[in-house]
């Protein structure tokens, strides 16, 4: 049957399951069927179920698949409630790499479906782009006139953005490519959000939603804020929006070459983000001076580490040994009288690590 996901047209092949049976039954002839379908197909998507784990069924499947020299994508179907979580880590005991996650009947989980037979059909059907020649996407937001466009402008040394005294003179989002020490950059730079008795005006309604379209673009998030008056009510909202799309996230404070106190005062914007933003302690803050180009060789190293962690992907069996060590460390508590005996730990998800 013929189908699509996204932009994406496919030619879909479904089977009636896997029995490991060898006469003349049914499900002989359904293996059979199965065989066929195997042999046909360019691409094979393995689904388990994630409320029941790895059964005995998944891991004769899984046997007969591992001879076969095309792209497997597993799937943990059934994975929209809170008792999946443990069948999602038992199914990379399969092999086959990271499980993708999916509720095939509520939908979810599609976008990482789409990417995860993008990635695994990029031999097939074209041409594969490597990830370090993969421009780093980075969005510069704030409230208008943070310092935005005079910030790109100097990183790219020219004008390429317009820049004024009028609040939000940058009316959409514009993108522009760069190159940083030999690594590919595309910034995109936003008008910024405005107070909410201003966000009535047209204009600043879809000013608002170009920073949300940016946010979800981007992989790293740079927050601009006046450093007179960082953290206010529009920064929190940008921050928090950052946090929930699960964005790379990096602190600016702008026009420090002003500050007459500059200890003092960066001690006190880091107690006011870890007040105001618990949730998201540890991100980095880099102070500068868009204008003077004071700090601003900070920024891009601080970019690139925040990149680097926000995509790093932590081996299972590393992940494994620290959960054994730990639970000999601190066993867990006993829950009606028996001891909980964590069986299996595993990073799930990257960009951001999860």
């Amino acid at each position: 049957a013929d189908g699509n996901l996204g932009d994406m047209d496919l030619t879909l092949i479904d089977t009636a399951g896997y029995e490991d049976v060898t006469d003349d039954s049914l499900e002989a002839r359904m293996r059979e069927q199965t065989e066929a379908a195997i042999e046909d197909a360019e691409l094979i998507l393995f689904m388990m179920d994630a409320r029941e784990g790895v059964t005995s069924l998944d891991r004769i499947f899984a046997d007969r698949l591992r001879k076969v020299h095309k792209p497997i994508i597993l799937l943990a179907n059934k994975a929209e409630s809170r008792e999946s979580g443990g069948g999602v880590g038992e199914a990379h005991a399969l092999g086959f790499g990271e499980p993708v996650a999916i509720s095939a009947e509520h939908g979810e989980g599609m976008a990482d479906l789409y990417q995860a037979i993008l990635a695994a059909s990029a031999d097939i059907f074209i041409e594969e782009v490597e990830e370090a020649d993969k421009p780093i996407r980075i969005a510069v937001i704030g409230r208008p006139n943070a310092g935005k466009s005079t910030l790109v402008n100097y990183l790219l040394g020219e004008d390429r953005l317009l820049v004024g005294p009028e609040a939000g003179i940058t009316r959409d989002s514009i993108s522009v490519d760069w190159e940083y020490e030999g690594r590919p950059i595309r910034f995109v730079d936003t008008a910024g959000m405005r107070r909410k008795a201003r966000v009535q005006e047209k204009l600043e309604k879809l000013s608002v939603a170009d920073t949300i379209r940016a946010i979800t673009f981007a992989e790293v998030v740079i927050l601009m804020m006046d450093k007179d008056h960082a953290f206010d009510i529009q920064d929190l909202q940008l921050a928090d929006l950052v946090e929930r799309e699960g964005r790379a996230l990096i602190y600016v404070a702008s026009k420090w070459d002003l500050e007459e106190e500059p200890q003092s005062r960066m001690a006190a914007l880091k107690h006011l983000a870890e007040d105001k933003l618990p949730q998201l302690k540890g991100t980095p803050f880099v102070v500068l001076s868009s204008h003077s180009g004071r700090g601003v060789e900070r920024l891009m190293p601080a970019v690139l580490k925040a990149h680097d962690t926000w995509s790093v992907k932590v081996k299972t069996k590393d992940l494994n040994t620290w959960l054994s060590m730990a639970t000999q460390r601190h066993p867990p508590p006993a829950v009606d009288g028996k001891r909980i005996k964590p069986k299996y730990i595993a990073q799930t998800k990257a960009r951001p690590p999860t």
